[in-house]
């Protein structure tokens, strides 16, 4: 009974206050806004009736009076204006006033008049012209009696309409009020913990709070490969829950954790799943949350989200993007127009290790530019451990395609391992990308299962990108494509460090025009000879395209872009040229991202333009060398390409042979086993 009564008195809930209650965002009741005004078109209706009268000019009025359709008239005094009220048996009869036959009440038209004196001059004076006309048409006419026809009741209105001035003085103000409720809230977003409703909570923090009864449901098992970051992360979890474990010691819990990688590669992964596995408060927001137009704004949300994690401690506060409010202060050349910036990276400096204490407050972040991050944020004390999450190997990536193809109808020739063969370089969500790729080339196929072609047609796309068969190439154009591929093929297939072919097409892809697929050898040392046949492959197809055609094209505008820069770097950076020396000039730490000067003289400047050309120059001639002496073999690599427009490696093996350094080491091999079966026969 005492529900039913409690629920009699229950006021409407205009303003979503219920679904604030049960824990949801509040939402504006449009409901409520469309009966506000409905209500306010009803008062303008009541209070200002005549807001729908038609206008007339002296001539339409004269016409009125001599046609004797006048009932009366009102001059309203405010308005400057005289309101023509219309016989009934005019509206009725008459097709001119259609428009407003069903305005019975009137008054129907109005006309505008300055003085009223004037007015009434000019009324009585063209009353006695249709007088006179009339008598002088018809002698027995008396003036007196027309003048009471054309005669017809006039009053004045004073009064003031102040319902009609109040809502249109309201109406502005309120449509001002308006829009800036909804900038804000726009301005807001989809905010989060201490988000609040209104303007004065726009410093507080907008991390979304996430825990043991969020619906997470990432985990540790979902994360495939990065074994030595899962460790660590899994340590961080792990003092959480257990800290008596660690500080029985004497240690200390880490205050932070850095997760530094390419991108693609899990770092928001990683953190998702520390929000899965964690029984402890878990805060997430990115490094752009902080950023605002308003000054101050920044500094204050860092302040209300601490202040927040040191109320439900222990818990985590993981910062997506940090580079965004991370970046080192001081190092734009408008230093000045970074202060906001600058204040909040002070603000967080200051929480994450100032006089105040975090106890069982863990800060983790996540970022792709560590290089430009500022020093003070990475130094012990606020950023204890740093982990590289870095590009996955052949078993991460085996295990990351076997998470991604959990939920995918695959058919029987799918093999994992192949395609993690396939894919070196590529990150998780490339792997993620690719899977997603083969489902809906099958299902455009109308296939019904995902086969080893959807996979490869997959990985096509996404290196060289989406098939244009409706490109128009001319045939010399074709011509000097395929040559161009088949001496990337040839000149990579003679050399012993160039990464093997896989396939070769000249089926224009995205931007290209053709297209070499190779299979680079996974290694973290990279040696001078490696390098330059690198190079010397690159600078295959333009040096095919002057063998064979005696001129160059602008094909190779790529393959020049990489070998400038690869050159550059190996005299530069890595220090492999004999003339410049063992010198680097790469600074790892960002520091001198503004300089406006070189870090060696003129003089360097130009030996080290030297020695680029004379490298680029020699692996050039070295391309050319080798298609000179495989000259009959690659025009009918060429021929075969231009038939079909794409080969693959064992079309390019019947038509070089076996690649030569591994001749060599077959002859080495079987040299060694006769020296070693003649040392036995002598033994014996």
């Amino acid at each position: 009974m005492a529900e039913t009564d409690q629920n009699k008195n229950k006021i409407p809930d205009f303003f979503g206050q219920d679904n604030k209650k049960k824990g949801n965002k509040p939402k504006f009741n449009w409901a409520l806004f469309y009966v506000l005004i409905t209500i306010l078109l009803i008062g303008v209706y009541f209070f200002y009736p005549n807001a729908s009268l038609i206008e007339v000019d002296d001539v339409e009025f004269n016409r009125m009076v001599e046609n004797q359709d006048i009932d009366r008239v009102e001059f309203v005094k405010k308005d400057s204006r005289i309101n023509i009220f219309l016989k009934k048996d005019a509206l009725e009869n008459k097709p001119t006033y259609e428009k407003v036959k069903d305005n019975v009440n009137g008054p129907q038209y109005y006309l505008i008049v300055t003085d009223l004196q004037v007015y009434n001059e000019n009324l009585q004076e063209f009353k006695k012209q249709c007088i006179q006309e009339r008598i002088s048409q018809d002698s027995t006419l008396v003036a007196t009696d027309l003048l009471k026809e054309y005669n017809f009741a006039m009053k004045q209105d004073n009064t003031q309409r102040w319902g009609f001035e109040v809502i249109f003085w309201i109406l502005p103000f309120a449509f001002i009020i308006m829009l800036y409720y909804f900038s804000m809230r726009s301005m807001r977003g989809s905010a989060g913990m201490g988000g609040g409703s209104n303007i004065f909570n726009i410093g507080k923090s907008r991390a979304q709070e996430f825990d043991g009864n969020s619906g997470q449901l990432v985990t540790f098992k979902d994360v495939a490969g990065l074994e030595g970051a899962k460790f660590e992360i899994e340590e961080v979890v792990d003092f959480l829950k257990n800290p008596q474990r660690y500080t029985v010691l004497g240690g200390k819990i880490p205050k932070g954790v850095l997760l530094v990688g390419p991108p693609g590669t899990g770092k928001t992964l990683l953190a998702k799943a520390v929000a899965g596995e964690a029984k402890v408060p878990f805060f997430s927001l990115s490094g752009s949350d902080f950023v605002e137009m308003f000054v101050g704004v920044g500094a204050s949300r860092v302040r209300d989200l601490f202040k927040t994690a040191k109320e439900k401690a222990p818990c985590i506060i993981f910062i997506d993007e940090i580079d965004a409010i991370g970046r080192a202060r001081g190092k734009g050349a408008l230093s000045n127009a970074n202060d906001e910036r600058e204040s909040t990276l002070n603000q967080l400096l200051t929480e994450m290790d100032g006089f105040g204490t975090n106890a069982g407050v863990i800060i983790m972040a996540a970022t792709n530019r560590a290089d430009i991050l500022d020093r003070a944020l990475l130094r012990a004390g606020r950023f204890d451990r740093q982990i590289h999450v870095e590009l996955p190997n052949l078993n991460e990536r085996k295990e990351i395609f076997g998470v991604h193809v959990r939920n995918l109808k695959l058919g029987s020739d799918v093999d994992l391992e192949f395609f993690a063969k396939q894919t070196p370089g590529f990150s998780g969500a490339d792997i993620a990308n690719v899977c997603n790729e083969a489902a809906l080339i099958a299902a455009r196929g109308n296939k019904n299962a995902i086969e080893k072609d959807d996979f490869l047609a997959a990985v096509d796309r996404i290196i060289g990108g989406l098939e244009r068969r409706g490109s128009v190439i001319s045939p010399e154009e074709k011509k000097t494509i395929a040559y161009h591929e088949s001496g990337h093929a040839c000149v990579s297939w003679m050399l012993r460090y160039a990464s093997p072919l896989v396939k070769v097409t000249i089926v224009p892809r995205g931007k290209a025009l053709g297209a070499a697929w190779y299979l680079p050898e996974e290694r973290q040392l990279t040696t001078y000879d490696q390098l330059v046949d690198e190079m010397t492959a690159t600078l295959g197809g333009r040096a095919a395209e002057e063998v064979f055609f005696g001129k160059i094209s602008t094909g190779a505008l790529n393959d020049l872009e990489r070998v400038s820069k690869q050159a550059y770097a190996m005299i530069v950076y890595y220090g492999l040229d004999e003339k410049i020396g063992n010198v680097s000039y790469y600074d790892s730490t960002g520091q001198q991202e503004y300089a406006m000067t070189k870090p060696y003289s003129e003089k360097t400047a130009q030996e080290i333009d030297e020695r680029v050309h004379q490298l680029i120059e020699s692996s050039y001639q070295r391309a050319v060398n080798i298609l000179k002496d495989n000259y009959t073999k690659v025009e009918k690599l060429a021929q075969l390409l231009l038939e079909r427009e794409v080969i693959f490696t064992e079309d390019v093996k019947d038509i070089l042979g076996e690649r030569p350094f591994l001749l060599e080491e077959g002859k080495e091999e079987v040299e060694n086993a006769k020296d070693e079966l003649n040392v036995n026969i002598k033994t014996e």
